[in-house]
């Protein structure tokens, strides 16, 4: 059972989405719903690819 809350319910389609997109920038194979067959790396990467994206906006949006 997932402890990760998202903050704001509304974004949850959004933010799945993002996952998406991220997972397959580095190659992943995401499919939607459970996908504990994936090895940490995969998941590592998944999740590695979306704070680098998160802080690249926040970045820009700091200009």
């Amino acid at each position: 059972m997932s402890k990760n809350k998202i903050s704001v319910p509304e974004a949850k389609a959004a933010m799945d989405k993002f996952k998406m997109e991220a997972a397959s920038e580095v190659g992943v194979n995401l499919k939607d719903g459970y996908n504990g067959d994936l090895t940490a790396r995969q998941a590592g990467s998944v999740g590695g690819q979306m704070v680098k994206k998160m802080i690249e906006t926040a970045e820009r949006n700091m200009k």
